[in-house]
């Protein structure tokens, strides 16, 4: 008879795991092992983010992308659809369909760049500037809701580091090397 694989015990996640911290874990089913690793973390709190800013997007029509294009847009000016896609490492028929949402929408405006013509440049509205500020609410209030358990000070500080890791992340993708400068003091980094 083969062995049996030995079942996955689910620690009581109600109280502190760690008698220093005053940090409960969650009730639920969710393994205290799991909820030890920051990716799972990352993973399941952007999740959350995304349905909840996608039930107040859906309510103006819109979906996270075209709330990114947008804000991308209003932030950059005009750019051509190349270099948006390659700015929101987005796949280029996405972005496509996205913006030619947008296009119906009278949020965005496209044009042939008259130095190349094979090149599409894409501008926000002035209807989209409008939208865009009313969304600001919204994404406001989800930030808001999801960021409840912390202060003020740790939204902040909270932001701060996720900008940092999405920076090292950008860097890498972009060919740089990784800082790995900021590595948390007594881990080890391997090299494949």
């Amino acid at each position: 008879m083969p062995p049996q694989a030995s079942p996955l015990t689910v620690h009581d996640t109600s109280g502190p795991r760690d008698p220093d911290s005053s940090v409960p874990r969650p009730a639920g089913g969710t393994p205290s092992s799991v909820l030890d690793l920051n990716t799972y973390l990352l993973y399941a709190a952007g999740k959350a983010a995304r349905r909840r800013l996608t039930e107040r997007l859906t309510a103006h029509g819109l979906r996270l992308w075209h709330l990114t294009i947008m804000a991308m847009l209003d932030d950059a000016g005009p750019l051509s659809k190349g270099d948006l896609a390659s700015g929101l490492d987005m796949n280029q028929s996405d972005l496509t369909r996205s913006v030619n949402d947008l296009v119906r929408s009278g949020y965005v405006e496209c044009a042939r760049d008259p130095a190349d013509r094979r090149r599409i440049e894409v501008a926000l509205t002035a209807a989209g500037r409008c939208a865009l500020s009313a969304l600001d609410a919204d994404v406001s209030a989800t930030e808001t809701e999801l960021l409840a358990p912390l202060t003020r000070e740790e939204r902040e500080r909270f932001g701060s580091l996720l900008r940092r890791v999405y920076t090292h992340l950008e860097r890498g993708r972009y060919g740089a090397a990784p800082d790995v400068s900021a590595a948390v003091p007594g881990t080890r980094l391997t090299r494949a």
